[in-house]
């Protein structure tokens, strides 16, 4: 590798590592890496949604880009509208973009149980939860009520995560799978209503794209530093100037669930 080229790679790696990582705005990434978008379009979906509830929560928000966008194709705003977040820079970020659509942020720990009364909202909501804690979403919903998400499915993205960690345990790649977080919603009294299910192309176009994706989403490869993973850069920045974008695979289903009456 030629000293242009390793300049290049450490300028890469120090722009990857530099970006911001609040919220869930993607936008940095266009040009840099690209991911295919499921076909039912959650956000847009989300809009018809509220028009419909009379209060609704929407959990783990993250910066609430999705909510915000969903509120502002929106008929009208249930009343009240409440968002939880676990980590305080996004919390905050949320806060400051919601605030002016009437929406309330909690700062909620994801693993806690939910901070709301027994059957306070007829909408229940959630894009990309790290975990959905299904006798607590069943708890908050009123009877009749529904929860509309959309999650991330079994193995998604592995080509990179087993790029850096080696080959995972089957019970790793499908501890998200759709079929066992029906099970247990349905084991929390929740029925099914409707699930869909898609596999989608992701391309990585430089190393610095991988970098702040891996910072970003911090579960995929748990602990990830740039100085701790300098090999597998260094051999994953090489590739993708010999051969071109590293191609992975994300996985996401839509979950429609009723809590019933009686």
């Amino acid at each position: 590798m030629s000293d242009q080229q390793m300049r290049t790679f450490e300028e890469l790696l120090a722009e990857g590592a530099a970006v911001p990582t609040e919220g869930w705005d993607f936008s940095w990434f266009e040009g840099r890496a690209t991911e295919a978008r499921p076909s039912w379009g959650y956000a847009t979906a989300l809009a018809g949604r509220l028009d419909r509830a009379a209060s609704a929560l929407d959990l783990q928000t993250g910066g609430g880009e999705v909510l915000d966008f969903a509120l502002a194709r929106a008929v009208r705003r249930p009343a009240p509208t409440v968002a939880t977040e676990g980590w305080p820079p996004n919390a905050a970020k949320a806060t400051a973009l919601l605030r002016p659509r009437g929406v309330a942020v909690v700062t909620s720990p994801e693993d806690a149980p939910l901070p709301f009364a027994d059957e306070a909202f007829d909408l229940v909501v959630s894009r990309h939860p790290v975990t959905a804690h299904w006798s607590e979403i069943a708890r908050v919903l009123r009877p009749g009520g529904t929860y509309f998400a959309q999650h991330v499915g079994p193995g998604s993205g592995y080509e990179l995560v087993e790029f850096f960690l080696g080959p995972q345990p089957r019970e790793q790649r499908e501890a998200r799978h759709p079929d066992r977080e029906r099970h247990a919603a349905g084991a929390a009294g929740l029925e099914t209503v409707d699930v869909r299910a898609e596999r989608l192309r992701m391309e990585f176009h430089d190393i610095a794209a991988v970098v702040h994706f891996l910072r970003k989403v911090i579960w995929m490869v748990p602990g990830f530093t740039v100085e701790a993973y300098l090999p597998e850069l260094r051999a994953l920045h090489e590739r993708i100037v010999a051969e071109g974008p590293f191609v992975a695979h994300s996985s996401r289903h839509l979950f429609e669930l009723r809590k019933p009456h009686g």
